[in-house]
């Protein structure tokens, strides 16, 4: 019998409607950047803001898929969701756009997020794949942060939030080039945490898991096709490292997200949650 994670995520969100007054989770009024946010982790996390009335600015490369992601989002409280076209390949495109977006808008919550790089080990790794993937997530990182914190400062509140990986704490095999850039953006927010935590301004890394994402889908198929194994043989595999014994959602990240982006939140500063069912070997 398939789990219905649905009705679960929905008695959630409606717990939190109804005492978020009380624990200050009400995101009315906020406006949200979130990269990556037509598939995954990105539009679940823009879901989630939605849901506590934030106004969300979905970004990513595919018009197409942006007004599909835009058209699933809560707007319940009168919220007013834009969506906004680059490629997080190409920093100087992402800089041009936000950029402009911000001459006459303002952003209070950034979700940093993009899709990881392939898979393989570092050994057989190109220095091209390294410098791509730096771009596409440290450098985008911080140019997205230089435009938004400006604004976050005047107003005295700033929630960034960076979906990295668990590789952070624990490398992950086969994951050369995602291990190595992943711990560089940890290592950048925990700095920038640092710099902007005296201005009402929060920085703090989500962690996730296996989740079952199209990032996921691909390192199966990535295993399949080397080992030669099939699919069930591997998930459970994969399942058998996690105490949950499951693969996570990416509602239950972005959970996190909404939490990370919440008045609540205000005193976590500089942390890497990782959300992954207990796989993490370390404290």
């Amino acid at each position: 019998m398939q789990y219905n994670y649905k009705k679960e995520i929905h008695l959630f969100w409606c717990f939190v409607s109804i005492f978020a007054p009380m624990l200050s989770l009400n995101l009315s009024g906020k406006t949200a950047l979130i990269g990556g946010s037509t598939q995954g982790i990105g539009l679940a996390s823009a879901q989630a803001l939605a849901s506590l009335g934030a106004n969300c600015v979905l970004i990513s490369r595919n018009e197409e898929k942006l007004k599909a992601a835009i058209a699933k989002l809560d707007t319940g409280m009168g919220q007013n969701h834009q969506y906004l076209l680059a490629d997080f390949g190409f920093p100087d495109q992402v800089e041009a756009v936000v950029g402009d977006f911000l001459k006459i808008n303002h952003v209070d919550i950034l979700v940093n997020n993009t899709g990881g790089p392939a898979a393989g080990p570092a050994m057989k790794a190109k220095p091209a794949e390294f410098l791509a993937a730096f771009n596409q997530h440290l450098i985008c990182n911080q140019v997205l942060t230089l435009l938004v914190s400006g604004g976050m400062k005047e107003r005295g509140y700033g929630r960034i939030i960076n979906i990295i990986s668990t590789s952070v704490k624990i490398p992950l095999k086969d994951l050369g080039v995602s291990n190595t850039i992943r711990g560089a953006v940890a290592s950048w927010a925990k700095t920038m945490a640092n710099e902007l935590g005296q201005y009402g301004i929060t920085v703090n890394n989500v962690l996730p898991g296996a989740t079952s994402t199209e990032r996921l889908e691909g390192i199966i198929a990535n295993k399949m096709a080397k080992t030669g194994r099939d699919r069930a043989d591997i998930e459970r595999e994969m399942m058998e490292e996690v105490p949950a014994r499951r693969f996570g959602r990416p509602e239950e990240i972005a959970a996190m997200v909404a939490f990370l982006a919440s008045p609540a939140a205000a005193y976590v500063n500089g942390v890497s949650v990782p959300v992954d069912g207990g796989r993490t070997g370390s404290i």
